[in-house]
This record gives structure tokens, sequence and C-alpha cells, in this order.
């Protein structure tokens, strides 16, 4: 049975939320769990493991990898509580869970704007932020020895550690569905994603963007290729660079990316054949360059104005980046441009299209939320740019909601899905582990927990 001992969460938690609601678990179960910092962050801000069980097989999960993406630390904070209810998830598995409360705390503060809502699609786009695609923890452009961030060395540093039979990385999609990323096979998942994400009204997304040219597991399950060295356009388009992902694959450790959607779309579960796929791609394409001129022209017009402006280069980094690989993306898509040396398209379903119509609106809207933060954070609009940011935030978000049917999925669920799907690859995994992972943590149990927002 899914029990939990905390009441549903209404909320995504915020960095110190967080930090607090673990701290007080380990007050209450100080035999069986424990804090301990593996790192701090740009910003001088502790990065928590949360342990709970004394078993010698270690399963790491890791939230909050990416800065938008809050739903994986109510996540950990309901695996905690139901390893600490269940013996059968610690002692009768021999396991213990590690639980990394937050990847990337400093990009999370920067979505505070919109954690606790209320849940709109334009008050999320405006308080958007995500970082470049070179400040973002998980990625490893120049491989694992060479990694700069201390958020990526913190994790590189744990996984070498812990070399835990499983690692999940816990994601979130803004509009769509969910769907389960492997490096190695785990039979029987596919079903088992389905019965959960029927049971709780979560669409699966049998198509998405990020697994276009992956291998097909199973319904909304996609194996993760052999990572490779990329640049920026294709950490985005093929998304098959070197990560974290891959780091721990030395030890037999199996790592699954699982996302849970914020805002639902039936659609992107529709395995229908199209009457016409590539109409649909020619007006998807059409749409994302039109979209994206009109971003340049005014980022064209905004940037003199506010380049200067204290913070404005951790707003304008992903600005850039969106606004580089966009044209790229558009032609990749497009069925009657020819981009040598591009992978061809594989045969696509309806899911695959409606993915793709939300991705290619979800890069407009997130570079026009991030060009509306850096026009009001400059306190002055001289280019008189920001009405025309705010009609285009509310017509993109309108379509989500009106053509795409996005309808907001209640924190509960969202914490609940995820929670289910991670206890699913866990009891999988187990099955088919073929190392023994290790802690080299001494003293397990023996010291105090300290309160983190007291530390």
């Amino acid at each position: 049975m899914w029990r939990c001992a905390l009441p549903p969460l209404l909320r995504y938690p915020t960095v110190d939320e967080l930090s607090a609601r673990a701290a007080a678990l380990v007050a209450r179960h100080p035999r069986d769990a424990r804090l301990r910092k593996v790192g701090t962050s740009r910003a001088g801000t502790p990065m928590w493991l949360l342990s709970v069980g004394h078993g010698t097989r270690q399963a790491l999960v890791v939230a909050g990898p990416h800065a938008n993406e809050p739903v994986g630390g109510g996540t950990v904070l309901r695996l905690a509580e139901r390893a600490l209810a269940d013996p059968a998830l610690t002692e009768g598995a021999d396991a213990t869970w590690n639980l990394l409360l937050c990847l990337d705390p400093d990009g999370l503060r920067r979505n505070e704007g919109w954690l606790h809502g209320p849940y709109t699609l334009g008050r999320h786009f405006r308080n958007f932020f995500r970082p470049g695609f070179l400040e973002q923890p998980e990625w490893l452009p120049d491989g694992a020895d060479a990694a700069a961030l201390p958020e990526t060395r913190a994790l590189l540093d744990v996984q070498d550690e812990l070399r835990p039979f499983l690692q999940c990385s816990l994601h979130g999609v803004d509009v769509g569905g969910g769907f389960v990323e492997l490096t190695h096979d785990l039979p029987g998942l596919a079903r088992r994603v389905a019965q959960h994400a029927a049971r709780l009204g979560i669409p699966r997304e049998l198509g998405p963007y990020d697994t276009l040219y992956w291998p097909v597991l199973g319904p909304a399950v996609f194996r993760i290729p052999p990572p490779r060295r990329g640049d920026l356009a294709a950490a985005i388009t093929e998304a098959a660079v070197e990560s974290t992902w891959y780091h721990p694959y030395r030890y037999g450790t199996v790592t699954a990316i699982v996302e849970a959607p914020m805002w639902g779309v039936p659609a992107v579960e529709d395995n229908s054949p199209p009457t016409d796929a590539a109409a649909v791609l020619r007006a998807i394409s059409r749409t994302l360059r039109h979209d994206t001129g009109r971003l340049e022209r005014l980022y064209t017009r905004i940037r003199p104005h506010v380049a200067a402006a204290p913070d404005a280069a951790r707003l304008l980094a992903p600005v850039d980046d969106y606004l580089l690989v966009c044209p790229g993306i558009a032609d990749s898509w497009d069925p009657d441009v020819d981009s040598a040396g591009s992978h061809p398209l594989p045969p696509l379903s309806d899911a695959h299209l409606a993915a793709l119509r939300i991705s290619g609106r979800r890069l407009a809207l997130r570079t026009a939320g991030l060009l509306h933060q850096l026009v009001t954070a400059a306190g002055a609009d001289p280019a008189g740019a920001l009405p025309e940011l705010d009609r285009l935030l509310d017509e993109w978000c309108a379509d989500y909601h009106d053509s795409c049917g996005a309808r907001w999925i209640p924190v509960a669920r969202q914490v609940e899905y995820q929670a289910r799907v991670v206890q699913t690859v866990f009891e999988l995994a187990g099955r088919h582990a073929r190392v023994r992972s290790r802690s080299s943590e001494s003293g397990w149990g023996s010291q105090t927990a300290v309160p983190m927002h007291l530390e």
C-alpha cells in the first residue's frame, strides 16, 4: 500500500522549507535517518543529503537538477517518510535511501516567485528561471574530470562514494506528460508506469522531444543512448551528451530520469498515426521561426538598457542560448529543409507532433519570460518592450490552455506519481543489480541532526 505520514503537499517546498522539513524528520527518527552536508552551491547554500536506513545497497535520488522543476523536493520528502515507515524498503531490501534535497538550490531560489502559487501558466513563465546550459549541474560538457560547478562536483563525489545500484534524477515537465528515461532496461516498468499514471490522472508522454532519437523500451519509457561530447545545439536537440546520468555507469548503476508534469496535455499520449505529419511539422517550424524573430527584435531593443543591470548576466545567458538554438531546431523539424548531417526524423505519431508543438512554444515562452524579468528588474522600460512581452506571454499561455488543453495537476498528485514511479524503479532495479554499493560515511546515526536553516 502507498501510505505516508506527512499530509499531502499542497504546494512546492522552497529551499528553506526543504531544509526545515528534512531536519524535523531526522529529529523524529534519529536512529534511522541522518543529514549530512555534501557540498556548497556557488552562492554558499549548503547541499544536504538525507539518508534513511542502514543497508549496504545504496539508492541515490537527486531532486532539483533543473532549477524550474521543483516537484522532486516534495518527492524526496515523501520517499523518506515511506522508507522510515516501511521496513521492506530498507531492512528488507538491505538498502539505504540517499536523498539529495536539491542539486541547484540557487536556481530554485530564483523560482520562488511562483512556487507557492497561484499556479497559472502566466505566473509560472513570468517568474521562470533556468540557468544557461553551461550552468546546469547535471551536464558535463568537458567530462567529469573538468567539471567546474561546485554543485556538479558534489554530485560526482557522492556517486563515487556510494557506487549506488540505483540513481533516480527527479525532473518536472512544465506542460505535457510523464515519462521515464533509463540507462538499463527494466522489464515491466512501462506497464507499472501506465498503472500509476491511470490511477492518478497523469498523461503519459509517448513521444517526448527529449527522446526523439532514442530507443523505445515501452510506452513512455526510453533508453538513454551512450553519451558523447556535444556542443550546445546537441545538448538541446539530441541530449545524448556527457552527464552525471552516465557517470556511475561504471559501477553497474541503473540510472532513471523520472519526469512528472505540472500541466497535463492529453494529446501527448495519443499514439494515432497523423493524417498529414509533414503539414503539421511545417506549421510547427514556421511558428517557431516566427516567434523567434519577434523575440530577437525585442531582445535587440532591450539589451542595451539591461546588460549593465546587477545580475543581468544570469538571465541573459539562457536567453542567448535559446535564441541561438531555435533556428536550428526549427530547421530540424521542417520536412522542406535539407539539414546535411542531421538525423532524419523517425516515424511520428500524433503524440510526437503534440510534443513538438509544445516544445517549440516552450522555448518561446521561456525566452519571453526571462526578457520580461530583465526589464522588470531594471526598474524602467525605455525601449517600451514590456507591453509587447505581456501580450506575447498572455497569447502563448492561452494557446497552451485553450488549444493544447493544458490543465494544472495538483502538487500532491505530481509528487505521488513521481514517488510511485521511483519506488517501482527501486524494486525492479534491485532485481537486476550487479554490484554491491557502499558508503564511506562513518559514525552512522551517532550525531545530532542540525536544522539546516540554522546551520
